[in-house]
């Protein structure tokens, strides 16, 4: 009975490690991939174009130099990729590409993919992802 039950506890260790390492190394090839994904989308025409709009829009604008002032050292994490797995963990994989359609289509406004994206975030992350964004503008 007792070696039953160490057996038991070995092999529920080592599925629970797996699992572990499926979802971490799982949500690192996820983010990968949607990082490549959009990096292919934005050409040089296309990077211009986001620019532009950023530059034309004031709540963006305050965003951005929002940022400029943020301590690095206190935020979660400082890398787009970072950003990218955090963004997939809090709200997934499926609900991002259905928010990116949506606003393909013009379904959902601006002000609802905010408050859908701050009600997942906690106020740090939110501050992170600013950085980030100020961070690959300002390259």
């Amino acid at each position: 009975m007792k070696k039953f039950l160490t057996i038991t506890v070995i092999i529920l260790v080592l599925l629970g490690a797996a699992g572990y390492a499926v979802w971490h190394f799982g949500t690192n090839i996820a983010s990968e991939k949607i990082i490549e994904k959009v990096e292919s989308n934005l050409d040089d025409e296309n990077l211009d174009e986001v620019k532009s709009y950023i530059a034309n829009d004031p709540q963006v604008q305050e965003i951005v130099s929002e940022a400029a002032t943020t301590n690095p050292d206190t935020l979660p994490f400082q890398t787009k990729e970072e950003a990218t797995r955090v963004l997939i963990k809090k709200v997934g994989v499926t609900r991002l590409l259905d928010i990116q359609e949506q606003v393909q289509n013009g379904s959902i406004s601006k002000d609802e993919v905010l408050s859908e994206i701050e009600g997942k975030l906690s106020e740090d992350e939110i501050s992170a992802l600013k950085y980030v964004l100020y961070k690959e503008l300002n390259k």
